[in-house]
């Protein structure tokens, strides 16, 4: 069981919305990759110009200057300490290492490649609360390196949960090693969510357009489709309409030079076939006179029965003949009236019918195709099953008539074979009772004309059982 939906609208669909949700969202993983890797280093060029400028304001000042001003500047999330020992540098291959130099660099662009400075990236691992404002424990790689204690600005409540803190280490001009901790701004964690807006509405109209594209390629298709489907009903439908794209107008070219064809072939051979049948008539009538100038009474009625079978077979083939050919207009009928008349006439020859059931409204046929149709199925009912019960079910949507028999059914191998010409089931129905086999052939051509189909099926409680469904809402070809 495949879980691709079977129409091809929505197999596009699929295939277009999945490329397009996908390529969405690779481009707003990569946006927001760029888009964080650009805030982390403005905010490390900010951090980098904030500690340049301090350098530059502590490095004319004497000693105690100093301290008065790293009091007043040493506040989150930067802090500044006079009486640090060095640091050691981080291993510049590892990822800490590499943003320290990052971070370096930047310094160096705005205090220059002569002053000597130190940067460490520390590493947070938030522990249990201490010290004022709640900050967690931290070991920080530097420290590990060092072995020093963490930061002033971690052990104080400044820094705030753990993240990366930024140690940088400047020598002034006196030889004062000035550190400063320095923590990214988490401006970066901060969804755009005027892009997340932008990328849905640009999402919905590429939707949109891509489904009315996808409607539009593929509603040539289905007319086709539902061309080919009436063709089986109505060889003679109206032609496609010869327009739109190059392919579709081909398409259609190719399809209504076809059903020309089609038609101009069945129409041939059908009357071929039906003068035939005609034609036939003649010799037979001419036979059936000289049969009845024979003396030999014994031999006169086996020519006669030899006619008469002869007869039936002309005249059979040509019902079925008629049976193909859709020229009778379609007008309101009757069905009750028409029931009832077949009731009616079989009654005369000894058969018996019943009827349940009303047919609410007049249906929309062909009356003689339809009343030939139900006769053959009735007479068949009487022939092989003694019996027609005949129930009529009507509603809005369709006209069902179902026929049930009494006789012995028909083997399930042969239910759909039956409805082949001159097709008889070896031993399940007596040749002797007569008939040429083209009953059911009849019936399902003038059934399927008015786009209704029929089943045959053997009952529970014995019998054979003929349904009829025919549409009130499908068209007839005409």
């Amino acid at each position: 069981m495949t879980l691709l939906p079977r129409s091809l609208f929505s197999r596009l669909t699929l295939v277009l919305l999945g490329g397009l949700l996908v390529a969405q969202f690779l481009s707003f993983a990569i946006h927001m990759h760029d888009r964080g890797e650009l805030l982390a280093q403005a905010s490390g060029m900010q951090s980098a110009q904030r500690i340049a400028d301090i350098v530059n304001l502590l490095d004319p000042l004497t000693p105690a200057e100093r301290q008065k001003i790293v009091r007043v500047l040493a506040a989150p999330p930067l802090a500044v300490s006079l009486d640090r020992p060095p640091l050691r540098l981080a291993d510049a291959e590892s990822e800490s290492g590499a943003r320290a130099l990052m971070f370096e660099s930047m310094l160096r662009r705005y205090l220059g490649n002569e002053r000597p400075l130190t940067v460490a990236l520390a590493i947070g691992r938030q522990g249990q609360g201490q010290g004022r404002g709640g900050a967690g424990m931290y070991s920080p790689r530097w420290a590990e390196e060092s072995g020093e204690s963490a930061p002033p600005m971690m052990r104080q409540g400044g820094g705030g949960g753990g993240g990366l803190v930024f140690v940088a280490q400047v020598t002034l001009s006196d030889g004062t090693l000035a550190t400063f901790d320095t923590r990214p701004p988490q401006a970066t964690e901060h969804w755009p969510y005027r892009l997340l807006a932008s990328i849905v509405l640009l999402l919905v109209a590429v939707i949109v357009v891509s489904l009315i594209a996808v409607r539009w390629a593929t509603r040539p298709l289905k007319t086709l489709a539902d061309a080919a489907d009436e063709l089986g009903r109505n060889i003679h439908r109206p032609p496609l309409a010869e327009q739109g794209p190059t392919e579709v107008l081909r398409a259609a070219r190719a399809f209504n030079t076809m059903q020309s064809r089609l038609a101009s072939y069945l129409r041939e051979r059908t009357q071929v076939l039906a003068a035939m049948s005609h034609d036939l008539k003649t010799p037979i009538t001419r036979l059936r006179l000289r049969a009845e100038l024979l003396q030999d009474e014994q031999l006169r009625d086996k020519f006669e029965r030899d006619l008469c079978e002869m007869e039936t077979m002309v005249a059979s083939a040509l019902d079925f003949l008629r049976g193909m050919d859709n020229g009778e207009p379609v007008r309101p009928l009757e069905v009750n009236a028409m029931l009832e008349s077949l009731q009616a006439d079989l009654r005369e020859t000894g058969g018996a019918v019943t009827i349940e059931g009303r047919a609410a409204s007049p249906y929309p046929g062909r009356s003689q195709a339809l009343k030939r149709c139900l006769a053959n199925l009735l007479e068949n009912a009487i022939k092989y099953g003694k019996s027609a019960h005949v129930v009529v079910d009507d509603d809005k949507d369709r006209l069902q008539i179902s026929i049930l028999d009494e006789g012995p059914g028909i083997p399930p191998e042969h239910l759909d074979k039956v409805f082949e010409p001159y097709y008889r089931v070896e031993g399940s129905r007596n040749r002797d009772t007569g008939g040429t086999g083209l009953g059911l052939a009849i019936a399902r051509n003038v059934i399927e004309l008015h786009g209704g189909g029929i089943k045959l099926q053997n009952h529970a409680g014995g019998g054979l059982l003929v349904t009829v469904v025919l549409p009130r809402q499908q068209s007839i070809g005409k």
